[in-house]
């Protein structure tokens, strides 16, 4: 686990640098989760630098506090509204780090170790390597999206719905009733990902 950790220490290490020293400057200064959230965007092809740019901007929207309720992502009426929508909000925002995560290992993933692999197998392994890191990752993404799923599902919360969030809404849906389940798609990645890291190791010179 520690290992895991310090795996994925550098990786967020590498992505501030790079985004240091790629990401142009804005003519406005991001302060609350809301201006973070918005500088999150899907590219039509994703490269490794695209996803690392989209993860360092949800981090931040984690860690930022919420603007005025005015300025929600949404029109928000009365308190309990309020309530709802910032639960809403960090179980988006952890779903989303899922997504950019599963989308930076699948760049270095393969999905299977052709015999004809050995001369590049190390290669493959380190590669590897950056995947599990990723999909290791998103575990703890997962586990504080389900809170907050939970959270914007209590029974005070029943009949309230924000229908300008509705795909959020939606997702805390599959959330909680376990329609949308990344720990499954998880266990599953990572068990053919370590099946494919065992194969390499295998090989040898007269494997091909």
């Amino acid at each position: 686990m520690k290992e895991s950790l310090r795996k994925i220490a550098a990786l967020s290490v590498a992505a501030l640098l790079i985004i240091i020293s790629s990401v142009p400057a804005f003519s406005y200064v991001a302060k609350y989760k809301e201006d973070y959230y918005r500088l999150y965007h899907i590219h039509h092809q994703q490269l490794p630098d695209d996803c690392i740019e989209n993860i360092y901007w949800l981090e931040l929207a984690v860690k930022a506090d919420f603007a005025n309720p005015y300025y929600a992502m949404t029109k928000i009426e009365d308190e309990s509204q309020w309530e709802k929508y910032r639960c809403l909000f960090m179980m988006h925002v952890n779903l989303k780090l899922i997504e950019q995560h599963l989308r930076l290992g699948r760049i270095y993933d393969k999905q299977v170790a052709y015999f004809y692999d050995a001369p590049w197998k190390d290669e493959y392994q380190r590669n590897l390597e950056k995947a599990k890191t990723c999909y290791e990752a998103c575990y703890t993404y997962w586990e504080e999206a389900k809170l907050w799923a939970e959270k914007a599902s209590v029974s005070k919360f029943n009949f309230m719905y924000l229908t300008g969030l509705q795909n959020w809404e939606d997702e805390r849906e599959r959330v909680s009733t376990g329609k949308l389940n990344y720990k499954r798609t998880l266990d599953r990645e990572l068990e053919r990902v370590q099946k494919v890291l065992d194969d390499l190791i295998e090989m040898n010179g007269k494997t091909y």
